[in-house]
C-alpha cells in the first residue's frame, strides 16, 4: 500500500459521503414539487420492488404539484398505495391514468424542523468524513511504523489528507447551506 493509494481511497470515500448526503437531502421536501422526492419510493412490480421513476414519468407541471404518468396503467393503484404508505405524508389523487400529488405549503415551524433535520444529516456526513480521515492517517502511521516511509513523508501525507478533509467538510457546509436556503425560501 502506498501513500497515494491511501489518499485516493480517502478522497473516493469522501466523495461518496457527499453524494449520499445530496441524495438524503433530495428526499427532504422543501415545499416545492421535485420529482426526486419520489426516488426512494419503491413499488411491487410483479413481485419485484421497483423505484417509481422506473415505472412512470414523474414531472412537476406546477410549483406545488407532482404528476406521475405510469407507463403501465395497471400500476396506478400500486404506485398510489406505495406513496400513501411512505413517510412523505402526501395523499395521491388519480383519475385512473395519472397520479397527482399536491404538496401543501410548509409552515414556518415545519421549515425550522426541516432545517434542523438537514443540519443533523450534514453533521453525520462530517463525522463520516472525519472517520475516513482518521482511518487514512492510521494507515499512514502504520507505513511509518513498518519503516516503509520516512517521517517527512508521513507529515506530508497527513497534511494532504487534512486538506482533503477540509475541502470535503467545506463542500458539505455548502450543500447544507443551499438546502437550508431552499427550505426557508417562501414563495
Amino acid at each position: 500500500m502506498t501513500i497515494q493509494s491511501i489518499q485516493d481511497t480517502a478522497k473516493e470515500k469522501m466523495e461518496k459521503t457527499k453524494n449520499v448526503l445530496r441524495e438524503d437531502l433530495m428526499a427532504i421536501r422543501a415545499g416545492r414539487a421535485n420529482p426526486q422526492l419520489l426516488d426512494r419510493i419503491t413499488v411491487d412490480y410483479y413481485g419485484t420492488p421497483t423505484p417509481v421513476k422506473n415505472l412512470a414519468n414523474v414531472s412537476a407541471p406546477e410549483p406545488r404539484v407532482l404528476q406521475i404518468n405510469p407507463w403501465d396503467v395497471k400500476m396506478v393503484k400500486e404506485i398510489s398505495r406505495a406513496i400513501q404508505s411512505s413517510d412523505l405524508g402526501l395523499t395521491p389523487s388519480n383519475d385512473g391514468k395519472v397520479i397527482r400529488l399536491m404538496l401543501p405549503e410548509l409552515t414556518e415551524e415545519r421549515r425550522k424542523e426541516l432545517t434542523k433535520l438537514v443540519h443533523k444529516t450534514s453533521e453525520a456526513s462530517k463525522v463520516a468524513v472525519r472517520a475516513i480521515r482518521r482511518d487514512a492517517v492510521d494507515q499512514v502511521k502504520k507505513l511509518k511504523k513498518n519503516g516503509e516511509i520516512t517521517e517527512d513523508d508521513q507529515k506530508d501525507a497527513e497534511q494532504s489528507i487534512q486538506k482533503l478533509t477540509d475541502a470535503a467538510i467545506k463542500d458539505i457546509d455548502t450543500i447544507n447551506a443551499e438546502k437550508e436556503k431552499e427550505i426557508m425560501d417562501v414563495r
